[in-house]
């Protein structure tokens, strides 16, 4: 996909991520949400189908639903033949594959920041706070659990690496990379945020165990913006099989992981291609998170 974005597009590039391109479309942005999928840090050469449009369609359903919260940087999203024709290259509409997959941004003034919300105690943070009793440096209770709910969720800020690992951000260290009154905002936003989508995400049966949010600055308002609770960027669990005490089931690229792991990859060396059944079990569950969050099958979004 990457060369025919380059040629077919004929926009600059603003920037590249691992899943995302985002290219300069007159003041706006054009975000596109790739089928690609990375794991350990690397991009696979094998991506899922379908995964993509649910990344960018979950975006949008909850830049709509958290506006009373919080303003974001969504302008547009690209999903009818209107929208590709309204955006146009010279007398060219924007190609048809961008449909459903694509959005029209603010472009704003990003804070180099990952603004993390758990909720419960799982992946990295388990593993911290077995060896410390500390979750992100923050003292926690004694006697939790694996995947035990916090008794008030925790805002655990990171840092936003460009490569490898992001590192976390103590309160002090936070205030002075963005300022106190920006890093007291980011706490509060983040953590209503959150509260507001575990709130409505346990009605529909998913547990949303952590996520992450970035802000930036457009004309002077602090506003989300990149990508909001998707399975990339969240912990989504089954609320019908969730047991504490160990490993929940998630709706994201476990599967991918497990299979890495069991092929013996060293992390290293070009990564292996997925099998079908691997990458057919992964995007199965991207659209099940889609499905039991929206109440709308994944092809409607062209409806």
């Amino acid at each position: 996909m990457n060369t025919v974005l380059d040629t077919a597009l004929r926009l600059p590039l603003f920037g590249k991520g691992k899943v995302r391109d985002t290219y300069v479309t007159g003041n706006h942005l054009l975000m596109i949400a790739t089928d690609r999928i990375s794991a350990f840090d690397v991009v696979l050469p094998t991506g899922i189908p379908d995964k993509g449009i649910v990344l960018n369609q979950l975006s949008v359903f909850w830049f709509g639903k958290t506006y009373h919260i919080m303003h974001n940087h969504l302008v547009e999203s690209v999903e009818s033949q209107r929208a590709l024709a309204k955006y146009t290259i010279g007398k060219t509409p924007l190609p048809e594959w961008l449909r459903g997959r694509s959005m029209v941004v603010l472009k704003a003034e990003r804070i180099p920041v990952e603004c993390v919300v758990r909720g419960y105690i799982s992946g990295s943070a388990w593993a911290e706070y077995k060896k410390s009793g500390t979750i992100s440096g923050h003292k926690a209770p004694s006697g939790l659990k694996e995947s035990q709910q916090l008794p008030e969720p925790l805002f655990t800020p990171t840092t936003k690496a460009q490569t490898g690992h992001d590192i976390p951000l103590k309160p002090r260290q936070l205030i002075d990379l963005v300022g106190e009154k920006t890093a007291r905002k980011l706490e509060e936003k983040s953590l209503a945020l959150y509260i507001f989508a575990r709130d409505y995400a346990i009605e529909r049966g998913i547990i949303i165990a952590d996520t992450k949010f970035e802000f930036g600055y457009y004309d002077r308002e602090l506003i989300l913006i990149d990508e909001a609770l998707t399975p990339d960027s969240s912990r989504f669990w089954d609320a019908g099989l969730y047991e504490m005490g160990q490993t929940q089931a998630s709706y994201d690229k476990q599967p991918v992981r497990d299979w890495l792991v069991k092929s013996r990859w060293d992390k290293k060396a070009a990564a292996p291609a997925l099998p079908p059944a691997v990458i057919e079990a992964t995007a199965e569950r991207y659209r099940d998170a889609y499905y039991f969050l929206t109440g709308r099958k994944l092809k409607n979004v062209y409806s």
